[in-house]
């Protein structure tokens, strides 16, 4: 009895143990991929070079389409910033989901809509369409009325509409670089495989924002707020990068992502799920390997998109428990990819990863830290395990969070204040003392319900002109 118990504990310790090593190793690795990359690609490319480039003759036009649900208190601020985008030509489709608060009379009155009678190809399938409006004083602005459908549903209107071969999804709460759509569609025009480009989505919550243009970038105010500002830069700078250089890319963020249109509609554009970014990226991936389609999907490490994040922690544990769900319903849906050879490297090693580390990881993740817990509490906790695991699961992990943002900031110089960049190196740290271990345990919840569809709305604070913005 005694002797299967030592054994069965041995087993569950070189199991967690394995699994935060590969976890961090991982990380590591793309750390490091991610700043060769990056600096490969600094030396290649310049915002002025690609503005010369793509403001001559030699561009693809756009179409910007924004889906919106209840956003009354953003929604004018993220308009008047799209319109203001750098770019030649393009126009911002805005798809009123059936809102049941002023989200459309505020746009009515801001930009000065008239109903429009505009032909429609129905390529992709939605709620149907009630009026369709154009601005008076902004012939490239489009705002659809249409029947409550859900995200997917409101971007396929939006894609049925638009007039251009290709397409930027972004969110309404979110704020691009007057130049993002520049440096996102740089590689559409230099490379035809290319199918679809992401960009970097960065915390706005803190930063000084006039007339919708971020103006200065600051560390958010509240504490939920920093350690999102760490994830987000861990998963842009090492996670994405890295993925992207290996040709396995599976996620392009909802807030930030271009797409060919074409591509989108010969998979019947997106689909009804919680996870409808990452869904149409690998549904991307599983059509053109099948087709035998020569493609491409790219991140870009230096189109920004600043978007409000969750102040409270109940937004926030509804946020996370969604992108769980919608991370294992989009690898359910396309489970015929896992370990397939016909579709590369995406269907070996990236369904592998995704699968297993995140989408499986945070029961393992779970049952580490419980695990510590119950084995110090009952006295099976040995010296060795417990100083591995506080090496390999804690500092390595507090160390590849201040990494990645201490180099994100050397390569891109994103605070003016030290102050600013001290304090999210502070937050990297504490990261992994209560906040890493509260996530894990909502994804964990969410591994185990993944079939629901709610979507969980957060709340949302008016992003007003001259003020520095410290919520959500």
């Amino acid at each position: 009895m005694f002797e299967a118990l030592a054994i069965f504990l041995l087993v569950f310790q070189i199991i967690i143990i394995l699994y935060f090593l590969i976890l961090n190793s991982a990380y590591t690795v793309f750390t490091i991929l991610a700043l060769f990359d990056i600096r490969n690609y600094a030396a290649r490319a310049s915002y002025h070079k690609i503005l010369n480039r793509l403001t001559g003759s030699y561009y693809r036009p756009l179409s910007i389409l924004v889906p919106a649900y209840n956003e009354e208190k953003t929604i004018i601020a993220n308009i008047k910033n799209l319109l203001a985008l750098d770019y030649p030509e393009f126009e911002v489709i805005l798809v009123n989901d059936g809102s049941t608060d002023s989200t459309l009379e505020r746009l009515k009155e801001a930009f000065r809509l008239v109903t429009v009678e505009r032909p429609l190809r129905l390529t992709v399938r939605h709620k149907p369409i009630r009026r369709i409006f154009t601005s008076i004083d902004y012939p490239n602005l489009i705002v659809i009325d249409k029947e409550r459908g859900g995200k997917a549903d409101a971007l396929n209107a939006g894609i049925n509409v638009s007039s251009y071969p290709i397409f930027c999804s972004i969110d309404a709460d979110s704020l691009p670089e007057r130049g993002a759509l520049l440096r996102a569609s740089r590689l559409f025009v230099e490379d035809k495989r290319v199918i679809a480009t992401g960009g970097i989505v960065r915390v706005l919550n803190g930063s000084k924002v006039e007339n919708g243009v971020v103006t200065e970038v600051r560390a958010p105010r509240k504490a939920i707020e920093c350690f999102q500002a760490v994830e987000y830069v861990r998963a842009f700078f090492t996670g994405r990068t890295a993925w992207s250089h290996m040709g396995s890319l599976m996620i392009i963020s909802g807030t930030f992502g271009l797409f060919r249109k074409d591509m989108a509609q010969a998979i019947g554009g997106y689909r009804e799920t919680v996870g409808e970014d990452m869904d149409l990226v690998v549904r991307l991936h599983r059509h053109c390997r099948k087709e035998g389609i020569p493609y491409r999907i790219i991140f870009v490490p230096d189109p920004i998109c600043f978007t409000q994040v969750p102040s409270d922690l109940k937004s926030l544990l509804k946020q996370r428990n969604r992108w769980h769900r919608g991370l294992i319903d989009s690898l359910c849906f396309s489970r015929g990819m896992f370990l397939n050879p016909l579709y590369g490297a995406i269907g070996t090693t990236g369904f592998l990863y995704f699968g297993l580390v995140e989408g499986l990881g945070p029961i393992v993740e779970f049952l580490g830290y419980a695990g510590f817990i119950l084995f110090f509490i009952f006295g099976f906790l040995s010296k060795e395990f417990a100083l591995l695991f506080f090496v390999i699961a804690i500092l390595w992990s507090m160390w590849i969070n201040v990494g990645s943002v201490l180099l994100d900031d050397i390569l891109y110089k994103r605070y003016r204040s030290l102050k600013d960049l001290l304090k999210l190196c502070l937050f990297g740290f504490l990261e992994m003392l209560g906040y890493r271990q509260l996530i894990t345990v909502e994804r964990m919840i969410a591994t185990f319900t993944f079939w629901r569809k709610d979507w969980g709305k957060p709340e949302r604070r008016e992003i007003r002109a001259d003020e520095v913005h410290s919520g959500s």
